[in-house]
């Protein structure tokens, strides 16, 4: 990335926004792409509310197998890059991402802003304590806040609910010099308007992802290819004026 399209010492803050494409490359299924999650699995079947008041044992059996997954899987360059520039930036860097993995976490990252949950937590449908989810769920856990039986479900944003730490995002957006999108389809919404209203602010914008997303005319700037090459050259060219 160039100094002439994004000079570094007029960026003062950084918002960043990664999807399924960063942890594809660890091994993590991605979802909307021909051969991921959603082309064998229906939405309506496990990911809503309606789902798992309907059949959650089959919701149950979907995440604890995508959370077993998770075990099996490394952060890879592109994680580990982005935890060096939140470390190493002179300002400030906001990490939100769409994954409900803890790959960035598991890299060195400490501020990651979810905004579609995390698999490795839990929370109480009935009355909303969250909990840490390690290993399986199941119908028989009682909730350690209510200490109601069924209702423990993943805390995972399903279809037709509100992401969260909307506020936060949104002025942590507004406040940036540089948005960054890595690794996202550019469909999912929300997350697929930050490009326009961060252009709409005058906040230079960049995509790195492996092919162009459904948004990628709207950027500044776009590079296209692998985010294990991409997001450390990108991370590199930031910290260029850095001592190591």
């Amino acid at each position: 990335m160039g100094d002439q399209h994004f000079p570094k010492k007029t960026i003062s803050s950084i918002f960043i926004l990664t999807g399924a494409g960063i942890s594809a490359e660890s091994g993590v299924q991605t979802f909307r792409d021909k051969d991921g999650v959603w082309s064998k699995v229906r939405i309506e079947d496990v990911a809503t509310p309606e789902a798992f008041a309907r059949d959650p044992v089959r919701v149950h059996e979907f995440y604890n197998t995508r959370r077993a997954g998770l075990r099996t899987v490394e952060p890879n360059p592109a994680h580990f890059a982005l935890a060096r520039l939140e470390e190493r930036y002179p300002g400030q860097v906001t990490l939100v991402t769409q994954n409900v993995d803890n790959l960035h976490e598991r890299a060195g990252c400490r501020n990651v802003i979810h905004m579609h949950g995390e698999l490795a937590k839990a929370f109480c449908a009935h009355c909303g304590g969250k909990a840490e989810a390690a290993g399986d769920l199941s119908q028989a856990l009682v909730c350690t806040s209510c200490n109601a039986p069924g209702g423990m479900r993943p805390d995972v944003v399903w279809f037709g609910e509100i992401p969260y730490h909307l506020d936060t995002i949104y002025e942590r957006l507004m406040e940036a010099g540089l948005f960054v999108s890595i690794g996202t389809s550019g469909a999912v919404y929300p997350a697929a308007g930050f490009v326009a209203e961060a252009r709409a602010a005058g906040i230079r914008t960049l995509e790195l992802n492996l092919e162009p997303s459904e948004g990628t005319v709207l950027f500044d700037e776009a590079r296209h290819g692998p985010a294990s090459v991409l997001v450390p050259a990108f991370v590199k060219d930031m910290l260029a004026d850095r001592p190591a």
